[in-house]
């Protein structure tokens, strides 16, 4: 077994999720200075924020034998390796020629994009990415492909691939 985090936030990310932030804080300055009408879209994004981290950003990969553990707070999910195409990493050059244009649909900038994305030439992908570099393209024999940011990936790719009839090309 190997663990992989999500990998941290690239400064752009980073920067979008601190002014995200900023806005249920400001909900809750103005309701303390008499704008007590402003408390209920503060909760309602709280709300949505704590969606976003406990149901849709996950922290951990985890290559194991015979699976790929996807783990979130409040989730799981285990993709069997016998259904792992393809590994690598991808550079957003080359992102760009497999995908064509694409469209994010679920959260995005709070952290990274997480969900769907779109694509005009492969579809929807699944996303889970907190920077955009160092992406990792995963390839499946039945099944969307993924789109992921994992700490170290080219380890993360070793590792994948080693393990699985996946083939790695970098």
């Amino acid at each position: 077994m190997t663990s992989f985090r999500l990998a941290p936030m690239s400064p752009m990310i980073r920067g979008l999720t601190l002014t995200l932030l900023a806005i249920p804080l400001a909900f809750f300055a103005a309701a303390l200075v008499g704008t007590s009408i402003l408390v209920g879209p503060a909760v309602l994004v709280v709300t949505m924020y704590s969606w976003v981290w406990l149901r849709l950003r996950p922290t951990m990969f985890v290559v194991r034998q015979d699976v790929l553990e996807v783990i979130w707070p409040f989730k799981q999910c285990q993709i069997e390796r016998e259904n792992i195409a393809g590994v690598r990493t991808i550079d957003n050059k080359e992102l760009r020629r497999e995908i064509g244009w694409g469209v994010r649909v679920g959260a995005g900038g709070l952290w990274g994009g997480f969900g769907w994305l779109w694509t005009e030439r492969r579809g929807i992908v699944q996303m889970y990415i907190s920077r955009t570099n160092d992406l990792v393209w995963i390839e499946f024999a039945n099944g969307r492909p993924w789109l992921i940011t994992p700490e170290h990936p080219e380890a993360f790719v070793r590792a994948l691939a080693s393990k699985s009839n996946a083939v790695a090309q970098q």
